[in-house]
């Protein structure tokens, strides 16, 4: 369950790739246990927003508080030490590796990750597809098998982009029952989200982002009165 402790602060984080700037001094803040949704049109640095929060851009200035310590200067791999998994839109399935073995390869990165058993339990078509080459899962179960890589390291916020795109009806259901799940394990979840419906049932708060700034934050209860400037926005 979501509460007040707040988990990550990110105040006046500007990043770029090479000469080119991408975001413009975003503020914004996420609490232990709540789900958090980015929304904006293609290209209005929401991936670059997850990215830099893990220091995956070519350079950051501003600060990046998680769980009260000051990361704009750590290592990926110092950051991700404090529990962070990082779901990319790409996925990151290895194909000389099975189900399992894709499964199997990220290090625990911190106490209390999930058992194989357990991620199966979540995922019964991935104990089903164990031995599968992992590019031959269909796309809704590499998305599975993304997810279930992270949740086995002890990571505690998963930072998720576009983790229903693309995919069947069906899936993105499943998905969604996944969140609401993990959610209720307290977990905290950033999502990068394009598929508006999919998110709106799902999120505590939204931001909204255009030209790699925040332009508007607000939460789900506020979310009927804020349709129409979602849709200048979104065109939802």
């Amino acid at each position: 369950m979501a509460n007040s402790t707040e988990f990550l602060r990110i105040s006046q984080l500007h990043a770029y790739y090479g000469e080119s700037h991408i975001l413009h001094g975003v503020d914004l803040t996420v609490n232990h246990g709540e789900v958090v949704t980015l929304l904006g049109r293609n290209g209005a640095g929401r991936t670059t927003t997850v990215k830099s929060i893990l220091g995956l851009v070519g350079r950051r200035t501003g600060s990046v508080m998680i769980d009260k310590q000051e990361t704009i200067h750590w290592p990926t791999h110092e950051i991700a030490k404090l529990g962070l998994g990082y779901c990319p839109e790409e996925r990151g399935i290895f194909s000389a590796l099975t189900c399992e073995e894709n499964l199997m390869l990220p290090p625990v990165i911190a106490p209390g990750g999930m058992t194989v058993d357990e991620i199966y339990e979540m995922f019964p078509n991935l104990y089903e597809r164990r031995s599968s080459p992992g590019t031959r899962l269909s796309g809704g179960e590499q998305q599975m098998l993304a997810v279930g890589r992270i949740l086995r390291t002890g990571a505690k916020c998963l930072l998720l982009d576009e983790i229903s795109e693309g995919l069947a009806p069906v899936i993105v259901q499943a998905l969604a029952k996944m969140i609401t799940a993990l959610k209720a394990k307290g977990f905290t979840i950033i999502m990068v989200e394009q598929n508006f419906r999919f998110a709106a049932p799902l999120a505590d708060r939204f931001y909204v982002m255009e030209h790699g700034q925040i332009v508007e934050g607000f939460s789900s209860q506020e979310l009927s009165s804020k349709m129409s400037m979602l849709h200048e926005y979104l065109g939802v």
